[in-house]
C-alpha cells in the first residue's frame, strides 16, 4: 500500500484566486498531500456546456502534466467534469470528476438525491449527467440558487441561507434523501447546510464534492485501482494542428528504445 499520496486538484477556469491554496491544504491528512493547478486558456467560470467545452484542452494538458510530475491522482475542480473522459484516455493515474463521484456516493448513501446548483440553465446538464452515470432513476431534482459562481462568496450568509431553503424544498417537495452541491465554489458550506437542515428537523447526507472526490481518489490509489484501459484506451497518433498538446505516446516510445 502506498504510504504517501499526492492528489492534484486541477481548476478548469482562469479566474485567479477562485481556489485558494489554504482550502486545498485543508483537505490534507497524514500521508495525503493536495496541490493545485489552474488553466491559463479557457473560461473565467463554467456555467454552460459551451464554457465546459472551452475548458477541456488546457484541463487535459494539465492532467497529463500532473501524471508526468509524479502525482498519484487528479480531481477536476468543476461539477461539469470538463475533460473527465478524454483525460482518462490520456493518463493512467485515477482522474475523478466531482459530479460523477458525488452522484455515485449519494446513490450509495440514499434512495434519491438532489443537486443544488448555481443557475437554472444548468439543470439539464445535471439531469443528463445522472443518466450518463446510470443514475437517472435516482435523481430527485436539480434546484438552483440563482447566484452566479463568481458571486457565491460575496455574501456567504445569503448563499448559505439559500442552500438551506432549496435543500428543504428538495426534501419536502421532491423526495430527496441526500443533497449534493452542484458547484465546487460551494466547497466548505456543507457544515452550515447540515446544521441549518437539522434545525428544521431534517437529517440527511450533505455531499461536498471536492473533499469527497479527493478522499475517494486517495482511496483508489491506496487500493491500487484506476480506470480501465479498455474503457479509456490511449488515443491514436494523428496530427492536431492548432493545439499545443503533449505527446501522449512519448512514454511508449521511450519504453521501446
Amino acid at each position: 500500500m502506498k504510504k504517501h499520496i499526492h492528489v492534484r486538484v486541477v481548476s478548469p477556469i482562469t479566474t485567479i484566486g477562485f481556489r485558494h491554496d489554504a482550502s486545498l491544504k485543508s483537505l490534507e491528512s497524514p500521508g495525503l498531500v493536495v496541490s493545485g493547478s489552474q488553466i491559463s486558456k479557457g473560461p473565467g467560470s463554467i456555467e454552460s456546456e459551451y464554457e465546459n467545452a472551452m475548458a477541456v484542452p488546457d484541463t487535459v494538458s494539465l492532467i497529463v502534466a500532473a501524471e508526468r510530475d509524479g502525482v498519484d491522482a487528479v480531481v477536476i475542480d468543476c461539477m461539469g467534469d470538463p475533460g473527465l473522459r478524454p483525460a482518462r484516455e490520456a493518463v493512467t493515474i485515477p482522474v475523478l470528476g466531482p459530479c460523477q463521484t458525488a452522484m455515485h456516493m449519494a446513490a450509495m448513501l440514499s434512495h434519491k438525491f438532489s443537486v443544488l446548483t448555481v443557475m437554472a440553465r444548468l439543470i439539464p446538464q445535471f439531469e443528463n449527467a445522472a443518466v450518463l452515470a446510470g443514475l437517472g432513476s435516482r435523481i430527485a431534482s436539480v434546484r438552483s440558487l440563482e447566484i452566479p459562481v463568481l458571486q457565491l462568496e460575496q455574501d456567504l450568509a445569503a448563499t448559505q441561507a439559500a442552500l438551506v431553503d432549496e435543500a428543504q424544498k428538495a426534501v419536502e417537495r421532491d423526495g430527496a434523501h441526500a443533497v449534493i452541491f452542484g458547484c465546487t465554489g460551494l466547497m466548505g458550506c456543507a457544515a452550515a447546510l447540515k446544521q441549518g437542515l437539522l434545525e428544521r428537523g431534517i437529517d440527511i447526507p450533505v455531499i461536498d464534492p471536492i473533499p469527497t472526490a479527493v478522499n475517494i481518489a486517495a482511496a483508489l490509489v491506496r487500493s491500487d485501482l484506476t480506470h480501465s484501459a479498455r474503457s479509456y484506451p490511449l488515443p491514436p497518433i494523428k496530427p492536431m494542428p492548432g493545439y499545443d498538446m503533449p505527446d501522449l505516446h512519448a512514454s511508449e516510445a521511450k519504453a521501446a528504445e
